[in-house]
């Protein structure tokens, strides 16, 4: 948002500087971004002064020249050689001193230098209109009318001084300072210095030509509208007070009667809209809402299809304006209109939020309406626009003022106890202090006891609704930096705040998989109801339902991953992209017991082919065990190396495991249910794994155990065991480790067999086990033993025929 530090002064004295005045914003919670410098004209002026001719006499070696002796000013009078035929003493005249750079009318900038001319000193330079960039003329120098001591800067008599513009990052919850006497409550609470309104008591109703009937139908969301009319008024350029204040923010001027608005808007952060009063037939202004699908043709030329839930404003036939959002091109005000309705408004800010979402329309009228503009406020700024008006465009005004308030909106009613204050705060601040700054803050007091106090706080504070929330004003106003650090400051809190950093660890798993070829995607997190249905009874919890949702399709908060991996997987299918690796960081969503639960979720999905084509070998389509290592690759990388394996949920997966650390699921992959990827057309196998992110945060330590490489051999020892094909290679792994925990370093499987000389329901394993002491080589004894210790074990726990 952008402020002009000149219009500024204007509400509230201002001998700051702009940028201590940017101090003390940021230090209220406006945070200032940065201070511009605004000149009027190129250079601003700066170095030339008015000076006043002391002496003038003809130069004795040229003809058209003149000696002058001029006070600037400075210490001494200076020798100036002019030559303008009109300069003469006695005259008050502008001047620039030595080192000044003019910016003239025409020609390239110039500095003002020390010289001799004609064998004359000359130190400065008496200057013509054209000279310093005011105007054409270069008749002769520019002879002032003035009173201003001489050395006065030349700016400062002819109004030029430079503007500021001040930026600040106005956070959204601060509507009430979206306008200069917004920032001007602020800097008047945090100053302790008065503010000065601008007068609408010369505001009067001059005739009643012009009465319209105005109607609220939709009253739920324009609680209060506002209305007047003005005839007689001429529609032509603004004057150059009101086009430097629009400039000085970064607006266009229009013509007199928008800049106008658009100047109140910026003023008292009360946006208004002038209707053409010729163009509003039936004499009628009704605010209501139309069916959809009517068409309406905004000021930019594009037609729209209106929502039912668009508030309107409409004459007797149709509709004339997007309610606090956009103006219809019919309607607006144009070089010819002489008449005009002046509309100032409070419009819910629900309404105009959804309107201005459904239309992709963000305008500075949108812009505090959907934020909650102050419902206090339409009758003064209609007041203060209609003179503004009459000042620039002429014209009177030829109605009453029409104020529809039926409900109006009461001021929030808050208790405070100074306990509370003194305790959030961290010191006691003196209770008069308090009072002042609420006060100064347009929040009034009620009920005051020992204890604390109810505090008023004005409905444009949308901000404020707690307790918390009017002690947050009272410690930004005092000052953050007044409050004292103690020698033994600490903090409590609920929460417990892990040394892991979550999102250097996303970074670090992100990278892994990009270096092996994975992309990482990031998807919507609304998603079809339909999807939810087919995998129901697989869901953690009822389905979180948008109330506004832009399409049927996208109503739902996703409960996985899943959907929006196969979405992006058959978009880049129909692009000709067959062999992928995608992963995603994201929330899922879900509703239990009424109470709304996020979690971040972590996914891999691969198709197609793991190897590309060539003539050194063929293509190799994915596989499960692929998909597996990309997962023990991110397992090991988070130092999570022993877990436990269950079959996967059959309602996502046709086949697969999920791992679990400590009983608790931490990712869950395999195979994707065919009738899960015909849900989306998807005609080749994807394998998805979908892992638990906050678990494996919790999980991962920063600890780190470091061991001396062993200096003696390892020694490999193999068994081919029969075993019941219901036994997993994993249940082989965990008992052999139970089994031998000093020797056996790693258990691998490398070929499995099955058939019919085996047996029915038979599989045969063929088991490598590598043995290996890091304080001495093995020999033959302690091998034999370890490996009869392994096949008994086996023969006991597993039921299995050791092949010999």
């Amino acid at each position: 948002m952008e402020i002009s530090y000149k219009w500024l002064s204007q509400f509230i004295e201002l001998p700051e500087s702009p940028d201590e005045v940017g101090k003390r914003l940021t230090a209220t919670g406006l945070e200032v971004e940065g201070i511009e410098k605004i000149e009027s004209v190129p250079g601003g002026l700066e170095g030339v002064v008015i000076g006043e001719v002391l002496t003038c006499e003809r130069h004795p070696d040229a003809d058209k020249l003149s000696l002058t002796t001029v006070d600037a000013g400075t210490s001494q009078p200076l020798s100036i050689v002019c030559g303008a035929p009109n300069v003469a003493a006695g005259q008050k005249v502008v001047v620039a001193l030595v080192g000044a750079t003019l910016h003239p009318t025409h020609g390239e900038p110039f500095v003002i230098k020390k010289a001799k001319i004609r064998g004359a000193a000359s130190e400065g330079m008496i200057c013509a209109e054209d000279e310093i960039g005011l105007g054409t003329s270069h008749a002769g120098v520019m002879v002032l009318t003035t009173d201003l001591p001489n050395g006065t800067p030349a700016a400062r008599y002819f109004n030029l001084e430079p503007d500021y513009r001040i930026t600040i990052g106005l956070t959204p919850n601060r509507a009430d300072a979206a306008s200069h006497l917004g920032v001007a409550r602020d800097l008047k609470a945090a100053l302790n210095r008065p503010l000065t309104w601008p007068s609408v008591d010369a505001f009067q109703v001059q005739n009643a030509d012009l009465t319209l009937d105005v109607r609220v139908e939709a009253p739920e969301a324009c609680p209060r509208y506002c209305g007047l009319t003005i005839t007689g008024l001429s529609v032509g350029e603004s004057p150059d007070w009101l086009k430097q204040r629009l400039l000085a923010i970064g607006l266009t001027p229009i013509n007199n009667v928008v800049d106008v608005t658009n100047y109140v808007n910026h003023e008292l952060g009360q946006p208004l809209h002038a209707f053409d009063a010729d163009q509003i037939k039936g004499g009628a202004v009704i605010v209501k809402t139309l069916p959809a699908s009517t068409t309406f043709v905004t000021l930019d030329g594009v037609e729209r299809k209106l929502s039912e839930t668009d508030l309107m404003i409409c004459h007797a036939d149709g509709p004339m304006c997007i309610a606090g959002v956009f103006g219809g091109q019919q309607s607006g005000v144009t070089d010819t209109t002489t008449k005009i309705f002046l509309e100032s408004a409070y419009f819910s800010p629900a309404s105009v939020r959804k309107t201005s979402q459904f239309h992709g329309l963000k305008t500075d009228a949108s812009f505090r309406f959907e934020r909650g503009t102050d419902p206090n406020m339409p009758p003064f700024a209609l007041r203060r626009a209609a003179l503004l008006i009459q000042e620039v465009a002429g014209g009177v005004i030829s109605s009453d003022i029409v104020d529809l308030y039926p409900q109006p909106i009461s001021d929030f009613t808050i208790p405070v106890r100074y306990r509370n204050v003194d305790r959030l705060i961290g010191i006691r601040i003196d209770r008069a202090e308090i009072h002042r700054i609420l006060a100064s803050l347009d929040i009034r007091l009620s009920e005051l006891t020992e204890e604390g106090f109810t505090a008023l706080v004005p409905p444009y504070r949308v901000d404020v609704t707690r307790e918390a929330d009017v002690i947050e004003e009272i410690l930004r106003i005092y000052g953050v930096d007044n409050v004292p650090l103690s020698a033994h400051l600490g903090a409590d809190s609920l929460s417990e705040f892990p040394e892991t950093d979550s999102d250097q660890l996303q970074f670090r798993i992100g990278q892994l998989l990009a270096a092996n070829g994975f992309y990482e995607t990031i998807t919507n997190s609304m998603t079809r109801p339909a999807y939810h249905e087919a995998i129901r009874s697989g869901l953690p919890g009822e389905d979180v339902v948008l109330l506004n949702p832009l399409s049927e399709e996208l109503s739902v908060m996703r409960q996985t991953l899943l959907f929006s991996t196969l979405e992006t997987l058959v978009y880049n299918l129909n692009r000709r992209q067959k062999d992928l690796k995608i992963f995603e960081f994201g929330k899922v969503y879900h509703k239990r017991e009424g109470k709304y639960i996020e979690q971040m979720r972590f996914s891999l999905a691969l198709t197609g082919n793991a190897q590309a084509e060539s003539w050194q070998q063929q293509g190799m389509a994915v596989t499960y065990h692929d998909l597996a290592a990309a997962v023990q690759r991110v397992l090991r990388t988070l130092r999570i190396r022993t877990y436990d394996t269950q079959p996967a949920d059959t309602t996502l997966f046709q086949y697969g495991l999920t791992y679990l650390v400590n009983k608790k699921p931490v990712v869950s992959l395999g195979l994707v249910h065919p009738k899960l990827t015909k849900l989306v057309d998807l005609k080749q196998p994807v394998f998805y794994a979908d892992f638990d992110w906050k678990a494996l945060v919790r999980m991962y330590s920063s600890k780190a155990v470091f061991e001396e490489v062993p200096r003696f051999p390892e020694v490999r020892r193999d068994l081919s065991l029969v075993l019941d094909k219901a036994v997993t290679f994993e249940q082989i792994s965990r008992l052999a480790n139970q089994t031998e925990r000093k020797l056996l370093r790693s258990v691998n499987i490398f070929d499995v067999y099955e058939g019919e000389n085996l047996g029915a329901e038979k599989k045969s394993y063929s088991v490598s086990f590598i043995l290996q002491d890091p304080a001495q080589t093995l020999n033959d004894t302690v091998i034999d033993k370890t490996m009869q210790r392994l096949m008994t074990a086996f023969e006991r726990d597993l039921g299995a025929v050791i092949r010999k």
